[in-house]
């Protein structure tokens, strides 16, 4: 009997997945644990295994298409078994990926459909995935007004997508604009953004025009925990692999509890959500694109415990295998940036949160000792952008200056 592989829930919050690349086609066997087609959330990518053995009969679902998870993807069993009872809702099979693609034909873009053409799409609300009603409430377009391309005629979040690229026009406009002059395909290349790529233009361009947004810098003394750090090295062991970055997430999980207007969510324009913990969201640069994981309880862990907390998610984002789960629920994220000699920057708040501290670089400053001399200090500079709706210019000074005082008198923070 011929067994389904069904599109896997890679996390609480994930109700559905963009299918990336098939790894097999039609015909092919296939045994249990091999991998069947890559996957996407708007968080992270994964691999699906095949839990079934035998040949694969039918692949019901494209690449590119966002799949409901626990929702049937293809059919595994005996060579020319049936299988159209496995297909969901009844839907016909999707084309198989070819052995070899051929060359992609770019051709000039084209105006959506007439609003005659949308009816069907129009009158059914309950057509529109939950993703790409998301997106289309986000940008301000009527996702009704969408081509639909996904599974039963379902309008899905490329095609809204693909609204925003050609958005509907009088044809007398179409007719008078001036035609393009043609581009050599061997002078450009088009590249389609990744699941993660797309979250993160989502999530940013959100955050810009929906926020209030201001940025104070501020340095301090690095001297101490430059030569905590060092104190590390010698020791070693496990405290060799904490770092100045750990240092600073132990420094601000500490001192936001006196800031919670900071350690907070903007519910909208009239309330805000103040949290009990710090959940530390912190930055992870990986090549599918920038990642945030959260610490729960950070202001409950040791330098330590920070340090290996930090190490494992930074890990499990880089192999791409991080759950969804463990990227959401934070309430104030770091960014650090020192180690690629930034000296100064503006970091973008990660909504719904109110503030972002950007880490950068040391750089070697000039000041008046007590004895008058002129002395050389390691200088770090620390970026703090907050939304100014929910946090004021005087209480976010009163965090940077606070947090800045906590690391040039590091070991004096540890003792508390």
């Amino acid at each position: 009997m011929a067994n389904a592989v069904i599109m896997p829930k890679a996390g609480i919050t994930v109700e559905s997945c963009i299918i990336g690349t098939w790894e097999k086609k039609v015909g092919d066997e296939v045994k249990v644990g091999d991998i069947l087609f890559t996957y996407e959330t708007d968080k992270a990518s994964f691999e699906c295994e095949s839990t079934a053995e035998g040949t694969l009969l039918e692949i019901f679902f494209d690449e590119g298409d966002e799949v409901p998870c626990l929702v049937n993807v293809c059919a595994v069993g005996a060579a020319g078994e049936d299988c159209s009872a496995l297909r969901p809702d009844g839907a016909a099979a999707a084309e198989a990926p070819a052995a070899e693609a051929a060359p992609e034909v770019k051709a000039a873009p084209v105006a959506a459909p007439a609003a005659v053409e949308t009816t069907a799409a129009q009158g059914d609300k309950n057509a529109v995935s939950p993703r790409a009603k998301k997106l289309a409430e986000r940008v301000g377009v009527d996702a009704s007004l969408a081509t639909p391309t996904g599974p039963n005629g379902r309008i899905i979040e490329r095609d809204v997508r693909a609204l925003m690229d050609n958005p509907p026009v009088a044809a007398s406009a179409v007719a008078a604009a001036p035609a393009a002059a043609p581009v050599a395909e061997d002078e450009y290349t088009d590249v389609k953004f990744s699941g993660i790529r797309r979250a993160i233009s989502k999530s940013m361009h959100a955050s810009l025009s929906t926020m209030a947004q201001l940025t104070h810098n501020a340095s301090f003394d690095a001297t101490a925990i430059l030569n905590y750090r060092k104190q590390l090295k010698a020791v070693g062991g496990e405290c060799a692999g904490i770092t100045l970055g750990d240092m600073v997430l132990f420094a601000v999980s500490r001192t936001l509890k006196n800031h919670p207007d900071l350690n907070a969510h903007m519910l909208d324009d009239s309330s805000i959500r103040l949290f009990n913990h710090v959940n530390l969201g912190v930055a992870v640069d990986t090549a599918r694109g920038l990642m945030v994981p959260t610490i729960p309880h950070a202001d409950e862990m040791s330098l330590l415990e920070i340090s290996q907390a930090t190490k494992e998610l930074a890990a499990q984002c880089r192999e791409g295998n991080i759950s969804p789960d463990k990227l959401t629920g934070g309430s104030f994220t770091v960014s650090n940036l020192g180690s690629l000699g930034i000296e100064s920057f503006t970091p973008v708040i990660n909504p719904p949160q109110t503030g972002i501290l950007g880490v950068c670089t040391t750089i070697d400053r000039v000041r008046k000792a007590a004895d008058g001399s002129i002395e050389i200090y390691p200088a770090m500079v620390l970026s703090l952008t907050y939304d100014h709706r929910a946090v004021d210019g005087a209480p976010a000074s009163r965090f940077l200056k606070e947090l800045g005082e906590n690391l040039a008198n590091f070991t004096a923070l540890l003792a508390k």
